[in-house]
């Protein structure tokens, strides 16, 4: 299929997408580029469609998955299109339309080892992508974000997952109700501190846990600090004041996996 206006419906549809009330609204999302596209596809991701520049002809890389029997719609469009349905400074030759998944939350109770990442007003969308690419090396079992989160739809966001977006379970809602849920499930709270007594070096990561991230400048929340098992720290040598919330994630995450892997 072939679109070459600019003013056709669909692309108007696409590029309102760039809009998170019309990411809400259509339950859909953009993502922008050749290795994006090719995780979402290899992840099995609900493709409705691949837009790419009509005038390159469908990337080399992507030839391989243009399967007539995948419900997947390939279309050619303009370099005017494309450019009006991305955000970023220089458009790549190809974008994709996801549709959005829900992911249950009882997927991230069911195991009794998992670990989690939860976000509580953590409104970078940098760190929010950073910290899910993070999650997906070190072995995590999902992400939690709260509200007040970047979105995780966010095109910033998205590019930041480096695809890991499609690799994890990613559950939105909030912490007031979903992390007594977790306490109930067995799963111990954990979060960092300056304060804290103990060092994430000696904390047990091998049981079930949810590492708790709060906002780059105010941390967690009071009401999620109420929820909160156990603070931990991160030992520094040298003079920085704190990490930011995607480094101390990392941090955290691959103390965890080694302690896991032991």
């Amino acid at each position: 299929m072939d679109i070459v206006s600019p003013q056709n419906a669909r692309v108007k549809e696409w590029a309102q997408l760039l809009e998170k009330k019309h990411r809400t609204r259509q339950h859909k999302y953009i993502i922008e580029g050749i290795h994006l596209v090719q995780e979402a596809l290899r992840a099995g991701a609900d493709l409705e469609c691949i837009v790419y520049d009509g005038e390159q002809g469908v990337p080399y890389e992507l030839a391989g998955f243009e399967n007539p029997l995948q419900k997947v719609e390939w279309i050619s469009v303009t370099t005017a299109i494309i450019a009006k349905c991305t955000d970023t400074m220089t458009p790549q030759p190809v974008f994709a339309i996801v549709r959005k998944s829900k992911e249950p939350m009882q997927n991230l109770l069911s195991e009794t080892r998992n670990l989690i990442v939860v976000l509580d007003n953590v409104q970078d969308p940098g760190n929010v992508g950073t910290i899910i690419r993070s999650a997906d090396a070190a072995g995590a079992a999902g992400v939690v974000l709260g509200n007040g989160c970047a979105d995780v739809y966010n095109p910033k966001t998205i590019r930041s997952t480096m695809g890991s977006l499609f690799h994890l379970p990613i559950v939105e809602g909030s912490l007031d109700t979903l992390l007594p849920e977790a306490k109930a499930a067995g799963v111990k709270l954990v979060s960092t501190s300056l304060q804290a007594e103990y060092s994430c070096y000696s904390y047990d990561f091998t049981q079930a846990v949810w590492l708790v991230i709060g906002n780059e400048g105010k941390g967690i929340s009071e009401s999620t600090a109420r929820l909160v098992d156990d603070a931990i720290t991160i030992p520094m040598q040298g003079q920085a004041e704190s990490l930011n919330a995607a480094m101390a994630a990392t941090v955290l995450l691959f103390e965890a996996m080694r302690q896991r892997l032991v």
